[in-house]
């Protein structure tokens, strides 16, 4: 829409094509999407179909073959490695199947490490987390082991670390894939509540199409084209 903010994402005809010993492999051929702050997109589609393959380039791990991507605002197809990490590290939250925290390091200190690493100042680290954690519910558990935490928990506490730099785009593979039904539920409603404020563009990376159904928008990947299945809205 004209006069309107940028979207958060926008992939034109995103293509990845990759050279492999038996021969060239179409991971992704053709996927455009747009997702503004405040929306939500759920992914969908059978293991192989290519949607592993477009949340790396989604999240500058990768490089698409063919196509076009900006992430707010940002066109990335000429940005060096160094301008690609600076882009995820500001834009780009992840949360992951697997919550990836740091066993030896306490809740703050876990959430604070992508401020560690973006050089943002050290008195900035603690009252960002802390507030990052206060936000989905983990307030009291700051000096908690992640050891100790549920699993729910740990996913909440991943979310945090995901938001500490209020990036644009949140980024979400499987998030409730490794929960009980009820953990489950408490994260999807925290993802999407996020989304609903305002905060960021969430994309949902899903097997479960009751999770699906709960997003904005849902597209199907299927032999690496993505193509709209349809409005939870």
């Amino acid at each position: 829409m004209s006069g309107g903010p940028a979207p958060a994402i926008e992939a034109e005809h995103l293509a990845r094509r990759i050279d492999a010993p038996w021969g060239t492999v179409d991971a992704l051929r053709d996927a455009s999407l747009t997702v503004h702050r405040g929306r939500s997109a759920a992914i969908v589609g059978p293991s192989g179909s290519g949607k592993s393959t477009l949340l790396n380039i989604l999240g500058l791990l990768d490089t698409p073959t063919a196509g076009s991507l900006r992430l707010d605002g940002h066109e990335t197809g000429a940005l060096t490695e160094r301008e690609r990490g600076r882009l995820r590290s500001e834009a780009i939250g992840f949360v992951f199947q697997s919550f990836h925290l740091v066993p030896h390091k306490d809740v703050l200190n876990n959430v604070a490490l992508p401020l560690k690493y973006a050089r943002v100042p050290a008195a900035e680290h603690r009252p960002r987390a802390q507030a990052a954690l206060e936000t989905v519910g983990l307030g009291h558990r700051l000096h908690s082991s992640p050891t100790t935490l549920s699993g729910g928990e740990r996913q909440r506490a991943a979310v945090a670390r995901a938001l500490v730099r209020d990036p644009a785009v949140l980024l979400c593979d499987e998030p409730t894939g490794n929960l009980d039904a009820a953990s489950g539920e408490l994260v999807l409603a925290l993802l999407l509540d996020l989304a609903r404020q305002g905060s960021a563009a969430v994309v949902v990376v899903t097997h479960d199409p009751a999770v699906a159904a709960r997003c904005d928008e849902t597209l199907t990947m299927s032999d690496g084209v993505l193509a709209a299945g349809g409005s939870a809205t």
